[in-house]
Formats: C-alpha cells, structure tokens, sequence
C-alpha cells in the first residue's frame, strides 16, 4: 500500500470515528461572521485566518498566554516563514488536507517567537468559502510541555539516584566481602545470619552456605555464646551494650562487637569478630621508664598525630585536675591548653615541620577554672610502630611570683610584654601596654629634668598632683628625689 493510499484510509477511519451536527443548517443557518469570529476565538487558544497562498491575514487570540508574544508579526507572512524547520511540513499537510471533506488531523506546530522560546501549539485548518481561505485553530501546549519537561526531568532524576544506589551497593558489597575483619548480618527477629563476609566464615569454621541461614551465635565455645547472648538482648533493650571476650570452638580468642540498625521494616545486628593478639612483652627498662614518666614531677601527655591524648601522667592530671587518666583519654590536648584553636594548632604544625618544640609559653586551665603559666616541650615521634606526639609541661608559677612585688610590677619592657601575649585578653594587653608606655615617659621626663617634680610635670602636661599620683601608682616616688623640694 502506498502513502497516499495510506492517508486516504487514515481520513476515512477519522471520518467514521467523528460525530458532526447532524442539521447544521437548521442550526446555524443565522450564524454570522461576528457570531463566527466568536465561536472561533472562544474554541481555540489561538486562530490564523490563511488565504489561499498561504499567508496569514489576521490572528485571533483566545488567551492571553499570547499577548507576550509577537504574534503581530506574523501578519502579512508565509505561514511556513513563522514556524520551525520541522514543523514546515506539517503546515504544508494541514493547509492541504483542509481543502478535503474529512477533517484534518491535528498537528504539533512549533510557532517560532523573537521574544522568547519557541511556542508549541496544536494545530487543525479548516477551509471557508470557495475563495480558497481557511482557518487553522491551535491549542496552547505549552503547560503540557512544561509537564512532559518535569517529568522527564524526574525520571532522569530516578535514573541516576538508581545508578547511584547501584553503584553504592556495589562498593560497600566489595569492602564487604574483602575487609579482613569478620562481619556479619544477624536477623535480630529470629537471630539467624543474613549475611557473613568470607573473613567471618574463617573466622567461625564454617562455610558461606552452612552459616547464612544458621541461627546465632555459631561457631563460640558455651560461655562465649552466652556472653553474646546476654549482649545481643542488651542492645535491643538500651540500644548498646560493651564488646564481649569470647574464644571459637577452636579456641582463638576473639573481641565481639554488635550494634542495632533498622532495615526497611525490620531490624538487623551488625556484629564484629576482632582477633584478640598478646600484648607484647615489656622489657624491664621500658617498665621503669614508664614508671619514671608516671611519676615525674612535669606533667608528661602522649597524643596521636591529631592531638588526641593516649597517655596522661598523674602531674598533668593534677595541672588539669582531673581524678583519673580515662578522662583525658581521647579528648583534644587544647581543650587544657592555652587559647583554643590557637597555641594547640601552633604547635602542631611546629612538630610536623621541625620534629621538635622547646620551652614554647603558655597557659594551661584546669577543669574547675584553675590557670597555671607552663612552659612546654615538644617532640614528635611520626615513624614509631603507633605514630604520636609526646609533650612535657612544666609548670613555671613559682618561677614567675618569686619577688612578691612580681605579681604587682607592670612589664618593664617590651619582650616582657610580649611573652604576656596568650596568656591575658587582648584589653589587659591594651591596658598592660598603656601603662608601660606611661611610666617610660615620666622616667624619662625625670631624668631630662634632674628629677625636678615641678619642671617634669610642666613637660608632661600634668599638674603636680597628677604627678604624684602616677608616682606612687608606678613605684617611683619612693626612688626619686625631688629636686624641689630641697631648695
């Protein structure tokens, strides 16, 4: 069958399936143009009057979605001229197939807009008259293209969440099955495993295919598999329980870890098998040096590469006055030390760039509101079986009050005031710096003078008064003579 065979069939099943008035005559036979134009605007979102050669002659606006549009410039052109390149030969087919009886089939026409994005509209041509004109009645597509738009957007959206997902999957089931610690999935409804990675069939004797399946505990001596018992019960009740010692039916010792999570409706246990090694052996000199370190009258603090304390002695407990080590245990060094997110960070990058910190100052604050001036050395130990740091922190207060005046006497120069720096706020630094400057100056203006009171207030500024009362505030009246006085 050819094509026009095709269209001609394609007609003849669209007349058949439409219903027409069945008088027209009788119904609309007072129908005028107005009436026409009306009952047109009214049916279509938009409608072109085309004359025989194709051209349009007037527009009519059943929305106002067009008025942003530059629908008069469609006027006086080629209705193929006003459409895309794709959509010319559908133009062509409906002005064509409206000069025929059966009605033409409704095309989607892209109208081609200089004030925006193209406007997809669908479009059906009806002839009038024996002149050769004929109107075509369009319907606005663009909501529906915004929805088809949305929702290709969103199954694209799926699309990749779905790849994504996949590809999780695939990742965590690769470490899953190649981590070298023992991991299973237990079923905490019937308490039998879902899933057991190859290390946890090692682990426990068994076989993939004989342990999924079984119920747990499997493979743990009696007294192991209580203990797991008591423990799988503990974290269904208060959600965690401690790790467990337990030995398998071969004897190895293990350290058994389990924790609670929700999967879709259900809840699974996830359950870690860890291979328990012998410490090593301490010789007799490793001991008696981390007796001495423990007993050391400094205060000595063992932390990971990040600052993270590992071992405390008893002095910097007491500096930081804490009752036992486990309380310094895995908190930051800078949470006792000096200003926070300042001195901590200085000195760890002063330990990765040159292995070593001697006497850095600073302060260091105890739990209850306690602030001691330390002084600290550094080194670090990067290569060592456990990477870490080691800090010994002296505390140098005595040091510092020694002269009773000491604590009273402003800083009496500027490398004094500046070692102050970290140890006091900013507004005491300010003030601290104010003061210094202020007894320098009526040293000197003594000096200048001979020790002349009058003459060096007159030089100053000051009235004598306020002389004298900056005298006796800086100490100095008891060491000058005025030489004033004496006459």
């Amino acid at each position: 069958m050819t094509d026009t065979q095709g269209a001609t069939s394609g007609l003849r099943r669209i007349d058949a399936l439409v219903k027409t008035f069945s008088s027209p005559t009788e119904l609309l036979g007072d129908l005028n143009a107005d009436a026409a134009a009306k009952l047109i605007a009214t049916a279509a979102d938009v409608a072109l009057f085309v004359d025989a050669e194709g051209i349009i002659r007037d527009v009519s606006l059943g929305t106002d979605k067009f008025l942003k549009t530059d629908y008069a410039g469609w006027l006086g052109r080629l209705w193929t001229d006003t459409v895309t390149i794709e959509s010319r030969p559908k133009v062509e087919a409906l002005l064509r197939d409206a000069s025929g009886q059966a009605p033409t089939i409704w095309r989607h026409v892209n109208q081609t807009s200089s004030s925006g994005p193209d406007i997809p509209v669908l479009f059906s041509a009806v002839r009038l008259g024996a002149a050769g004109g004929a109107v075509a009645m369009g319907r606005d597509l663009r909501d529906m293209s915004h929805l088809q738009q949305q929702l290709v957007d969103a199954q694209q959206a799926m699309e990749r969440d779905y790849w994504k997902l996949r590809h999780a999957e695939t990742r965590y089931r690769l470490m899953f099955e190649m981590s070298s610690e023992a991991v299973l999935i237990v079923d905490s409804s019937d308490m039998k495993v879902v899933e057991a990675n190859p290390a946890a069939c090692a682990a426990l004797g068994e076989t993939a295919k004989r342990l999924i399946g079984h119920g747990f505990p499997t493979g743990l001596d009696a007294a192991g598999g209580r203990a797991v018992q008591t423990m799988l019960s503990s974290i269904q009740i208060a959600g965690r329980a401690e790790e467990v010692s337990v030995r398998t039916e071969s004897g190895k010792p293990f350290t058994l870890k389990a924790s609670l999570f929700r999967q879709e409706n259900g809840s699974l246990f996830l359950v870690r098998l860890t291979e328990t090694t012998q410490q090593p052996q301490v010789s007799k000199q490793q001991s008696a040096l981390l007796q001495v370190l423990g007993a050391a009258p400094d205060g000595f603090v063992v932390t990971d590469l990040d600052g993270h304390v590992l071992f405390a002695n008893a002095a910097f407990l007491q500096l930081a006055e804490l009752a036992t080590e486990n309380q310094a245990r895995g908190a930051s060094l800078e949470r006792w030390l000096g200003q926070p997110g300042v001195h901590m960070d200085v000195l760890i990058a002063n330990l990765r760039q040159h292995g070593s910190v001697r006497l850095f100052g600073t302060t260091l604050r105890g739990e209850y509101g306690a602030r001691s001036d330390v002084e600290i050395s550094a080194v670090s130990v990067p290569h060592g079986e456990q990477p870490c740091l080691g800090f010994t922190i002296r505390n140098i207060d005595s040091r510092l009050s020694g002269d009773p005046k000491a604590g009273r006497e402003l800083p009496r120069s500027v490398e004094q005031l500046t070692a102050l720096i970290g140890r006091m706020p900013l507004k005491d630094l300010v003030r601290e710096a104010t003061d210094l400057i202020e007894r320098l100056c009526i040293e000197a203006a003594l000096e200048l003078t001979g020790d002349n009171r009058a003459s060096a207030a007159e030089m100053l500024g000051l009235s004598r008064q306020s002389l004298y009362v900056k005298l006796r505030r800086y100490g100095i009246s008891d060491t000058t003579v005025d030489s004033d006085d004496t006459n």
